[in-house]
């Protein structure tokens, strides 16, 4: 159906992708998988049409659908048969309401008005945003924003349809609907789609073939048990499988729990005591209100130096709110704060930055000089610090960033370990983060998991929110998780984690409670051949 041949792209005299050939057929979902900027967005940019033409570049080979060149073909003319969502929803949003994005697309296609009609409540059903449709797509969550931009696609009913990390922002249930939507369009309407994303363990069981990009400028593509035997990147449920040495490697949870049935009797994991700990940021009865939503409603957070703390829930439950809030920008309607005896909110931001340091979800909106090398000089100078401390943070998350490229340049995983280098490099007592994990492989999140666990051991009081569970159970000293702006469950991870069917681990789901992650399997098999 849609075929690349011999693509080769280069960027400032530097090869992205080399010889590369890949052919699509009609009705299969093809996951794009492989580290941190080695090359997938321009992967997805060559198939629609957006790169060289908005990223510059010497593109060379073909794409051909049904046995037509469209290499040639500007990304409007084809936006009819391609669809595609990017890694930052909002940046792509054109009109001002849920109903009204979603019909735009269709609108300049000239469709029939009683179709558009049809079109857009079936797709607001499709995805479950009916009660979303007259909102000002600015005031929706990010996870919200994601399944919208999905929507505003499919609306066009395109023939290959192109996600660029499409659950990125998405709680796990919400990411299982919107991967099982997908997968229903493949089987039944006979879809082709080419997605891209980090966080493998959610898009594996739906994948009919892996395309993994090595970082050499090739690819290779298989069944997905086969290119996994030795992926670089891999999910939980495959590092076990590898581990455990199971032959065919287990794909799904219930594959997994069959093969489990072979390991020997292991000792579970002991369970850290917590340590007594001085409180670093005291909340009491925090409410935010937007317009008329009650975003967070009286809650109580206690953040103590040296322990991290993990936020959870569904989208929409107010967890960036109440961060927002937590930082001193976001405005609360009631309730106090405290730092260190300070009230964030009270403070002029270069103290607040001393006080609290925050990676938002955009992380983009922090950078704002020509190149890295500049954010990195700016971030050490503003911070005090000795000249490279942030980029020395900043290659430990994303290492091989060209000092001299634009920061808007940099794929999305690398503009989010530049700002959270930029603010890390600051060592306030009190870090926040905002799904840091977006944008980031395996390996950068064992990096980001390390950097936090130093945060910690120097005394800082971490809070992130995410939605990626896997990173949670290998961070958290606890979890907090939140629904309808309250708190609703808090205490370790063991506990917390292990209670919900939507925010259990891997690992957790095979072997059941105290086990999180595969790292305690390991040292229980290695301790059990030792006798």
């Amino acid at each position: 159906m849609i075929e690349l041949r011999d693509i080769s792209f280069a960027y400032d005299g530097h090869g992205v992708l080399e010889h590369v050939d890949l052919t699509l057929e009609e009705g299969e979902l093809v996951l794009v998988s492989g580290r941190t900027g080695v090359g997938k967005s321009t992967l997805l940019g060559v198939v629609t049409g957006l790169v060289p033409r908005f990223t510059g570049g010497v593109l060379t080979g073909d794409v051909l659908l049904d046995g037509t060149s469209i290499v040639d073909q500007p990304p409007r003319e084809r936006a009819h048969l391609v669809g595609y969502v990017g890694q930052d929803p909002l940046a792509g949003f054109v009109a001002d309401t849920v109903e009204e994005e979603l019909a735009y697309g269709m609108e300049q296609l000239g469709i029939e008005p009683g179709t558009m009609r049809r079109r857009v409540e079936e797709t607001l059903d499709l995805l479950g945003i009916a009660d979303l449709r007259s909102r000002d797509l600015r005031t929706l969550s990010g996870g919200q924003q994601q399944r919208v931009a999905i929507g505003s696609v499919l609306t066009t009913h395109p023939r290959v349809l192109v996600l660029d990390e499409p659950t990125s922002a998405l709680d796990p249930t919400a990411a299982e609907d919107v991967l099982a939507t997908i997968t229903r369009l493949v089987h039944d309407l006979g879809l082709t789609v080419l997605l891209a994303e980090h966080r493998l363990e959610r898009v594996v069981p739906f994948a009919d073939r892996i395309c993994l990009v090595t970082g050499d400028g090739g690819i290779r593509v298989d069944d997905p048990r086969v290119v996994l035997t030795d992926s670089p990147v891999a999910p939980p449920l495959v590092q076990l499988g590898r581990l455990a040495g199971w032959d065919p490697l287990p794909l799904t949870v219930r594959d997994a729990r069959r093969q489990a049935r072979s390991l020997p009797t292991l000792s579970a994991p002991e369970p850290t005591a917590p340590r007594e700990a001085e409180p670093v940021l005291a909340a009491r009865g925090i409410t935010v209100v937007h317009g008329t939503q009650v975003a967070v409603r009286d809650v109580d957070l206690t953040l103590a130096e040296g322990r991290v703390t993990v936020l959870m829930g569904r989208n929409g439950s107010g967890k960036s709110s109440l961060i927002w809030a937590l930082q001193g920008t976001g405005k609360r309607r009631s309730g106090t704060l405290k730092v260190r005896g300070d009230d964030p909110a009270t403070l002029a931001p270069a103290q607040r930055r001393t006080h609290v340091g925050l990676v938002p979800q955009t992380a983009a909106d922090l950078l704002y000089l020509e190149t890295v090398a500049e954010e990195c000089a700016a971030a050490d100078a503003g911070a005090d610090a000795p000249g490279g401390t942030c980029r020395g943070l900043l290659d430990r998350l994303a290492p091989g960033i060209d000092a001299t490229s634009h920061p808007r340049d940099l794929s999305e995983g690398q503009r989010l370990a530049l700002a959270l280098s930029i603010v890390l490099t600051a060592r306030p007592p009190v870090v926040l983060l905002d799904e840091p994990t977006r944008g980031l492989d395996y390996a950068g999140k064992s990096e980001l998991a390390r950097i936090v666990a130093d945060l910690a051991a120097d005394g800082r009081a971490v809070l992130l929110a995410t939605h990626d569970v896997e990173f949670a159970a290998h961070v958290a000293d606890e979890v907090v998780v939140v629904a309808e702006g309250e708190v609703v469950s808090s205490g370790s991870p063991q506990r917390v984690l292990a209670e919900s069917p939507s925010f259990a681990p891997q690992v957790t789901k095979v072997l059941g409670a105290p086990w999180l992650v595969v790292e305690e399997v390991a040292a229980a098999l290695a301790k059990a051949v030792r006798g």
